[in-house]
């Protein structure tokens, strides 16, 4: 948010919780001045994100005075949400006409996809959500992928053991979209370098999300290999 969207969001909440008003002109700049520093990175309005209604519920819901933390800590947690979860990475080369196809480096594909998150992340760009492939020339890949990973139960129990075993699932979640997958590669991150298949982790050895790097060359090679429509 800029200063005015986080001038305009405090006289919201002032008007709310009158407890926030402050009579002493300092004191205000003050407090305009360290709102605005917590709350550059957070817009005022994205998909699916409306920072007015975030400091709307807590008011309603709490007897505390309201932080710009209260609306921070929210939105990260919304845009990571957001990328995790709910956008699954489906890249559409169509949107893009200026990527050469015939580009075998990948480096138009990655620079283009971390563009696309960056407007995902920033709510710029609504997620991408699920494409079913039933047909057409990505149906064999979807079936080639989901007997890379041994599919040998049927679909129906699979759907019932979905929560018992949430990596597998969501790797078949990913194959029947015909979306990228980051663990058909080894991890390009220098810190991780997990094998293909195997999942990446932290720091501390934990298993974590697949790393953005990891994601961007995924993606880039997916489309890469893709067969013409």
């Amino acid at each position: 948010m800029n200063p005015r969207e986080v001038a305009a969001l405090l006289a919201y909440v002032v008007r709310l919780d009158p407890r926030m008003n402050v009579e002493d002109q300092g004191a205000a700049e003050d407090r305009l001045a360290q709102w605005c520093d917590l709350l550059s990175d957070v817009p005022a309005q994205a998909h699916g994100w409306d920072a007015a209604q975030i400091a709307r519920g807590y008011i309603a819901r709490n007897p505390y005075r309201i932080q710009p933390s209260d609306i921070s800590r929210p939105w990260h947690a919304h845009k990571a949400d957001v990328l995790n979860r709910r956008h699954v990475g489906t890249f559409e080369p169509t949107a893009h006409p200026e990527i050469d196809p015939d580009d075998e480096t990948g480096d138009a594909y990655v620079a283009a996809l971390r563009a696309e998150r960056r407007a995902i992340a920033t709510g710029q760009q609504a997620p991408t959500t699920h494409r079913a492939l039933t047909a057409g020339p990505m149906a064999a890949q979807v079936r080639r992928r989901l007997a890379e990973l041994g599919t040998y139960m049927p679909p129906s129990v699979a759907d019932t053991l979905a929560d018992y075993r949430p990596h597998r699932a969501r790797r078949e979640q990913l194959a029947r979209a015909g979306a990228p997958d980051p663990l058909n590669i080894p991890c390009p991150y220098k810190h991780c370098r997990a094998d293909r298949n195997a999942p990446c982790r932290d720091h501390r050895g934990n298993t974590r999300t697949p790393h953005p790097t990891r994601k961007d060359h995924a993606t880039a090679a997916h489309y890469a290999q893709e067969p013409a429509a």
